[in-house]
């Protein structure tokens, strides 16, 4: 079910208790500071007011240093894929991205983010991207005067499997997405649930090992978004 009501909610702080369990694809207390990659494309402000709502110690940073070094990292981003791998390029921050990813600590994509993960876009007619999940970013294809795109507004998310950042989430939450491409990831064994819109099932949400990553964006989807953000805090980046 679609809706283009804009998303309006509380971004009141929340302070949740710790978990200290400690397993595999599991959980554990932690007050690690997570690192929001600013690299001139995405609203950060959304996503870093997201994490302190949620009482979580955050930064946003353009310094590759500080990625490489990070405990827990969001790329978010909106925006066209080329300029945006131009940006990276730029300030270092593509290998960066690249070597936290490899390293094992929890990483987060978000919309363009989750887009440039992939090895290449059609964005731009073709777009190289940074290859850390196989597979490419397609454009969506209306049937109809009717279907637009891009998509804007809350659609329902269908776990394909489970994950850890989805615990607690009820199959079929809405979230909420403004986008005109959307992931193919080259196996379905990286498809963490999917999203139907013009006459396409796509992969809305996209993992492997410690990189898990959101076509739709959790800062804007009110609780369910909170409650994803907060279980991606929590998370030790096993599955």
């Amino acid at each position: 079910m679609l809706s283009n009501a804009v998303p309006q909610f509380n971004m009141r702080r929340r302070v949740l208790g710790p978990v200290c369990a400690k397993s595999r694809g599991g959980w554990y207390h932690s007050e690690a500071m997570t690192t929001i990659i600013d690299y001139h494309a995405g609203n950060l402000t959304s996503v870093r007011l997201a994490f302190e709502a949620l009482g979580r110690p955050v930064e946003v940073s353009s310094d590759p240093a500080r990625v490489r070094a990070a405990e827990r990292v969001v790329f978010p981003g909106v925006g066209a894929a080329a300029s945006a791998m131009q940006n990276l390029r730029a300030l270092g921050l593509d290998g960066a991205i690249r070597e936290v990813a490899a390293a094992g600590v929890p990483f987060l994509g978000i919309c363009l983010g989750t887009q440039i993960l992939l090895d290449e876009s059609e964005e731009d007619g073709g777009t190289a991207c940074l290859g850390i999940v196989a597979g490419a970013a397609a454009r969506f294809r209306p049937r109809s005067h009717w279907e637009k795109v891009p998509q804007m507004g809350w659609n329902q998310v269908r776990q394909v499997r489970p994950h850890p950042v989805f615990r607690g989430i009820r199959d079929g939450a809405d979230f909420y997405f403004v986008h005109s491409y959307y992931p193919v990831p080259a196996s379905g064994e990286c498809v963490v649930a999917t999203t139907e819109y013009c006459g396409v099932a796509f992969a809305s949400s996209i993992g492997r090992g410690n990189v898990v990553a959101t076509q739709f964006h959790p800062e804007k989807s009110g609780e369910t978004g909170l409650a994803l953000l907060e279980n991606f805090s929590r998370w030790d980046g096993k599955v």
